[in-house]
């Protein structure tokens, strides 16, 4: 049984390092493709999509709650 969990830990210990390595590597590598740049636009700029034309104010009375935006 110890010799199992010795040889298993070695394992983890050496290719799963270079394993999680490539991990991240990839992953950044993902993140930075030339063709992402949309996307990440895109996704940067959600919170000012509204900002030339804000969301109307609900009417009175208004009873489709879905239909009116949330106002703080």
């Amino acid at each position: 049984m110890e010799d199992t969990y010795t040889i298993m830990r070695v394992f983890a210990g050496s290719w799963g390092l270079v394993f999680m390595f490539l991990v991240f590597v990839c992953v950044i590598l993902f993140t930075l493709r030339p063709g992402s740049r949309k996307v990440h636009q895109d996704t940067a700029n959600i919170p000012f999509r509204h900002d030339d034309k804000p969301a109307r104010a609900p009417l009175p009375g208004a009873q489709d709650a879905h239909l009116t935006e949330a106002r703080q």
